[in-house]
This record gives C-alpha cells, sequence and structure tokens, in this order.
C-alpha cells in the first residue's frame, strides 16, 4: 500500500479526488487530506508518506512550497493542476508527473501505478528527490530549463542540458547523444522533449532529430542539407523545417556575438 495525502484548498477538488482514488486506486491508503500547505506539512511530520497530490495554486503558499519538506519526507509527486505553461514544463523536464484539473481516470490509474514503480525502486526514489530540488531551482529562475531528468534502467539520469549534442528518434524511444559519447535511450518520444528544451537552444532539424545549437560545427548543401555537429555526426534538415532551422541558428549566433 502507498500511503498517500491529498493537498488542495479547494473543497469539490478534494472530494472528487479523494473518490476517484478510493474507486480506481486500491494500492492507494489516504492518511489524510490537507486545506493548505501548513496542514500538509503537519501531516508529513506524523506520519510516513510514500505519495503527495498536490495542487499548486493555493492562497498563501502554493504547493511548490511544499517541495523541501516532501524532500526531506522522501515522498513523491504528483500534481493536480491547471497551472501556467512554465510550471508545466519545469515538471515535464524532471520526470515528475502532473494532473490537469478535471483529473482523468485513466490517467490517474496511470500516474499511480508509476508512482508506485519509482517508490518500489530505491534508487529511483533517491533520484526523484533529486528531481525535486532541480524542479525548485527551475522554478526560482524561471529563465530557463537547466537540467532535464531521463527515465535511465532502474532509476533516474540528471542531465545538465549543456552536455546534450543532439536527440534522434528510434521508434517510440528518444537516444540523448551527450558530450562524453555516453547515449541514453528514454521510452518517450520526440516530441516531449521538444517542447520541454528551451526552444532558443534545441531545434528540431528533422522528423527525427533534435540539435544543440551550441555544438553545430557546420552546415552545407552538398548532400541536400546538413549540420555537421562536434562529435562528427551528420545529420540531415529537412526541407520544411529549414527556414525555423535558419531563424534559429541566426538568433543564436546573434545572441552570442553580443555577449
Amino acid at each position: 500500500m502507498l500511503n498517500a495525502i491529498i493537498v488542495d484548498d479547494e473543497e469539490f477538488a478534494r472530494s472528487s479526488l479523494y473518490f476517484l482514488l478510493q474507486e480506481n486506486c486500491d494500492q492507494v491508503n489516504i492518511l489524510g487530506i490537507a486545506k493548505s500547505v501548513a496542514e500538509a506539512r503537519t501531516l508529513l511530520t506524523a506520519h510516513q508518506i510514500d505519495l503527495i497530490f498536490l495542487d499548486i495554486a493555493m492562497p498563501g503558499e502554493n504547493g511548490f512550497e511544499l517541495i523541501p519538506q516532501a524532500q526531506i519526507s522522501n515522498a513523491t509527486v504528483i500534481f493536480t493542476t491547471a497551472y501556467d505553461q512554465y510550471a508545466l514544463k519545469a515538471i515535464k523536464a524532471n520526470a515528475l508527473d502532473y494532473l490537469l484539473k478535471p483529473i482523468d481516470i485513466d490517467d490517474l490509474k496511470e500516474a499511480v501505478v508509476k508512482a508506485e514503480k519509482y517508490i518500489n525502486l530505491s534508487k529511483a526514489g533517491n533520484n526523484r528527490n533529486e528531481s525535486l530540488k532541480n524542479l525548485a531551482a527551475d522554478l526560482t529562475d524561471r529563465t530557463a530549463i537547466k537540467k532535464i531528468t531521463l527515465p535511465s534502467g532502474q532509476g533516474y539520469r540528471l542531465v545538465d542540458i549543456d552536455d546534450i549534442i543532439h536527440i534522434e528518434a528510434d521508434s517510440n524511444y528518444s537516444v540523448f547523444h551527450l558530450t562524453n559519447l555516453e547515449k541514453i535511450a528514454v521510452s518517450k518520444v520526440l516530441k516531449d522533449y521538444e517542447e520541454i528544451l528551451p526552444e532558443n537552444r534545441f531545434v528540431r532539424i528533422h522528423k527525427s532529430s533534435i540539435v544543440n545549437l551550441k555544438y553545430i560545427k557546420e552546415y552545407n548543401s552538398k548532400n541536400g542539407l546538413q549540420v555537421i555537429l562536434n562529435n562528427g555526426d551528420a545529420i540531415n534538415v529537412s526541407r520544411r523545417r529549414a527556414s525555423d532551422f535558419f531563424d534559429k541558428i541566426k538568433n543564436y549566433t546573434d545572441f552570442q556575438s553580443e555577449n
């Protein structure tokens, strides 16, 4: 059983989520319901909590301000929210789960099954704790995602985005090529990472490729339009993405020259 708490300032949201969990998620044991972050802290102090269903937009302290206590308690967090796009991007980048209100039953069941798997893997639990720390840093800065958390084997890998040379699609996987020549395959499609990574730094040049502009060594039209990366990889630029590519690389080059 997963010992859980629900944190939400809206009575209907609290009661409806409690009902959905009772009816659809037998593995979840609700130990308490909090109307605020302050009440949630009390519950986390009094009980060993595995899982927190956490609203974000609440009066007084918002849900993100519970993150330090969640880290101390080593609790996994599923955010329940309709929050702004930057926050959702930061949550995705750190491989944390969120449910958009109104909550869909199938999405809820899937999130709980994932949480159960992560909690049962102690290594994953520790790394998700680190992901919460990174999320807190991203939300404090709010200028760009600095690190990304990649599901890998029995846990997670935290990767600095500066270390990503390019990402290639391989069926339903995305393969990350890093500066240390390591490759990490992740069971998510390329579009998920296209939405997360800073668009002024990373550009999708082909249906199967995203490149980090920092590592483009040259581009030429010898064999159709291609980019050559610092690691020697040559990647085609599709015709329909060429215009966007040229705009992005011009803006990136102009920015680098100014700084």
